[in-house]
C-alpha cells in the first residue's frame, strides 16, 4: 500500500485563463480580485467571452500538490471529475505532474467537470469565476481509507465547506489521517467562505494540527482586528500561519512566534500565490524544517509563481531553495 507524504482533498477544477482590463471586468459585472461561484449558464457565457484562453488543471489544493510534487514529495489528490474531455485532461495532467489522482473520472451523471474562468488584470490581480460542476458532489465515499489513512500530512480546502457532502468528505479524511498518526490541516481559502461557515471553521481550528490563512481570513474568522485574531488562533490551534500581501508572514505554534520576511515582487499574475506558499510551507514541515525555514520556503515558492502567468511553478524550486541556503 502506497505511503503518501502529503494528500490533499479539494475541488478538481480546470483553470481557464485570459487577460482582461478593468473596463472589460466592469462591463461583464466581474468583481475584481476575488473568487465567486457562478451557475452553469453564467459560466458558459463567461467562457465564451474569453479570448486567447489558456487551460490548466487547477483548484487551490491541487495547485499546492503540484508544487509539492515538483519538489519530489509523494503526493495524492482526492477529487472528483467527470469522464469527459476536461475530466480526462485533468486526471492526466495531475499524474504527469507527479501527483496521483486517486479517484477515476466518473462515468455518467449530469454535471460536467468543474472549471474556473480566471481574468487576469494588467496589475496581476485575478478575478476567478468558478462553476463547481461535478466537484461539488465530492463526498465521503470518495475518500479511501488507504489514501487518507496512509499519509503524513493531509491538506484540506476550505471551499469544500460550501456543500454538505464536501464537509462530510473533509471530516472523514481528517479523522482517518489523524487516527493513523498523520497531521491534518486546512487552508481557510477565502474571507467570504469564512463568513459563510464561521462556526465550523472555528471548531476546525481547534481540532486540526495546522491552519493557513491570510490576514483578511483570520480577521473575518474571529470578527476582530488581526492581532486579536491571531492571539485567539494561537490559543485554539496547533500551528497558525498568517500571510499578508507584501508584508512579513507570521507563524505561531504555542509560545513560539516567527516573523518571516517577504521580498516584494511586482506580480505578473497573482494566481496561485497562496497555493504555492502552502506548497513551500508544507514541504518544510514534511521534511522536518523549523517554522522559520518552512515559512521562508513558502515565500520563495509564492514569489516564483507570481513572476509568471499561471498558478503552478515553472522554475526548479529545489534550485531556488538551495540558492537561499534553505536546503
Amino acid at each position: 500500500m502506497k505511503r503518501y507524504q502529503v494528500v490533499g482533498i479539494g475541488n478538481a477544477i480546470v483553470d481557464v485563463f485570459t487577460q482582461a482590463d478593468d473596463t472589460f471586468l466592469e462591463m461583464m459585472g466581474i468583481e475584481k480580485g476575488i473568487m465567486q461561484l457562478v451557475e452553469r449558464e453564467r459560466g458558459e457565457m463567461l467562457y465564451g467571452a474569453m479570448q486567447n484562453r489558456v487551460q490548466a488543471a487547477g483548484g487551490s489544493v491541487a495547485n499546492t500538490l503540484a508544487g509539492l510534487g515538483s519538489l519530489g514529495l509523494t503526493t495524492g489528490f482526492i477529487g472528483r471529475v467527470h469522464d469527459d474531455a476536461l475530466g480526462r485532461f485533468y486526471a492526466q495532467t495531475m499524474a504527469d505532474g507527479g501527483t496521483d489522482f486517486v479517484n477515476a473520472p466518473v462515468a455518467g451523471g449530469e454535471l460536467p467537470t468543474s472549471r474556473s474562468m480566471i481574468f487576469v488584470a494588467p496589475d496581476g490581480e485575478r478575478s476567478m469565476n468558478t462553476y463547481l460542476g461535478i466537484s461539488s458532489e465530492l463526498g465521503p465515499d470518495d475518500v479511501a481509507d488507504s489514501v487518507a489513512g496512509n499519509c503524513d500530512y493531509l491538506f484540506l480546502e476550505g471551499y469544500l465547506y460550501d456543500k454538505p457532502k464536501g464537509k462530510q468528505a473533509f471530516e472523514r479524511a481528517a479523522k482517518l489521517c489523524r487516527a493513523a498518526g498523520g497531521q491534518a490541516g486546512i487552508a481557510l481559502s477565502d474571507p467570504f467562505c469564512v463568513d459563510r461557515h464561521r462556526a465550523d471553521f472555528r471548531r476546525l481550528v481547534r481540532d486540526l494540527d495546522y491552519v493557513i490563512g491570510n490576514e483578511h481570513e483570520w480577521s473575518s474568522l474571529y470578527e476582530c482586528d488581526l492581532d486579536s485574531a491571531l492571539t485567539q488562533a494561537a490559543a485554539d490551534a496547533g500551528t497558525v500561519v498568517c500571510t499578508r500581501s507584501g508584508d512579513e508572514v507570521i507563524v505561531l505554534r504555542g509560545d513560539e512566534k516567527v516573523h518571516v520576511p517577504v521580498r516584494r515582487v511586482v506580480p505578473v499574475d497573482a494566481t496561485g500565490a497562496g497555493d504555492q506558499f502552502a506548497a513551500g510551507f508544507l514541504f518544510g514541515l514534511a521534511t522536518g524544517r523549523d517554522l522559520a525555514t518552512a515559512g521562508r520556503m513558502g515565500c520563495v515558492a509564492a514569489a516564483e509563481v507570481i513572476s509568471h502567468f499561471g498558478a503552478r511553478p515553472e522554475a526548479d524550486m529545489r534550485a531556488l531553495f538551495a540558492a537561499q541556503n534553505l536546503i
